[in-house]
């Protein structure tokens, strides 16, 4: 175990046009702290990502981390049309409810980081400080036709090291990570196959849509959307990546919020925020820019 606590587990309801469907919820902290922090994840991942982030902010805040839909614990939505961010934003104001609190703090990483610029460029947002890790508001489609490549598969593994190994192999511009931790993000991204033996990815293959036909990929520019965001932003880049390219990066401390800017050196597409220099970043920042009760 990499943490000395494990997380609370527990599931809540969100609502589509299909219904109501489960998000599964890992929660740090005790229920009476002020702060509250809502810790998304990126595209394939899962909230189990911020275990030992959760643990470092849970003396601060009350630390919420779902498995956004189709993801980890979290259940599967019936059409592949249903997955997006409309529906994102839906269930994380759910999520952000169910903190009891008047605002949050907010750490996304890449789908996590862009599902946080939408709500915080909301009317009246709930967002009270905002983490963006290793996204931005353009997103050039080099970087997703590259995601493109393994979104939405779904690979089987004889064996648990076998998808270790792939989850190695499509993950390692995470960074430097110790064995114990890639074991540790493994066993939440592999989900064990009852029909066939063995291991699959712990997602909805149906999410991975959107990537199909790469010739249809392309830029993404959010950056109107940016310069309505009015929150405190910290920006985190990986030294080498290539969905938040220096110059987007650079431009976000110039428009819109005028994030703060730190850059991760030895990782790309993204900074697996496990380590003490990484969640020093954040918890260092969160101390600097106060408290300030909304």
């Amino acid at each position: 175990m990499i943490t000395d606590v494990p997380p609370r587990l527990d599931r809540m309801l969100g609502l589509s046009q299909h219904g109501f469907h489960t998000i599964a919820l890992a929660e740090w902290g005790t229920a009476d702290k002020h702060d509250v922090a809502v810790c998304v994840h990126g595209l394939t991942r899962n909230g189990r990502d911020f275990d030992v982030l959760g643990e470092a902010l849970s003396r601060t805040h009350r630390v919420l981390c779902p498995d956004v839909v189709g993801r980890g614990g979290s259940d599967w939505l019936p059409n592949e049309d249903a997955y997006g961010y409309p529906q994102y934003m839906s269930d994380m104001a759910a999520v952000i409810a169910r903190g009891h609190a008047a605002a949050v703090d907010w750490i996304g990483t890449s789908m996590g980081g862009l599902i946080g610029m939408m709500l915080a460029a909301q009317p009246r947002s709930p967002i009270r400080r905002l983490v963006i890790n290793d996204v931005g508001p353009f997103v050039p489609k080099a970087a997703l036709k590259r995601l493109a490549d393994y979104v939405g598969a779904d690979p089987h593994f004889a064996d648990f090291e076998a998808g270790l190994a792939y989850i190695k192999r499509v993950h390692a511009p995470f960074g430097d990570l110790s064995d114990a931790q890639w074991r540790h993000l493994a066993s939440h991204s592999l989900r064990p196959d009852d029909q066939e033996g063995g291991y699959r990815l712990a997602y909805d293959p149906k999410i991975g849509a959107p990537f199909r036909d790469p010739a249809q990929i392309e830029d993404v520019d959010l950056w109107q959307l940016w310069d309505t965001i009015q929150c405190p932003v910290l920006v985190l880049r990986g030294a080498e990546s290539d969905l938040l390219l220096p110059k987007t990066a650079q431009e976000m401390t110039q428009r819109g919020p005028q994030a703060e800017l730190i850059e991760i050196p030895n990782c790309g597409h993204a900074p697996a925020l496990m380590d003490d220099d990484q969640i020093g970043a954040i918890t260092d920042w969160f101390a600097r820019t106060g408290r300030t009760r909304p």
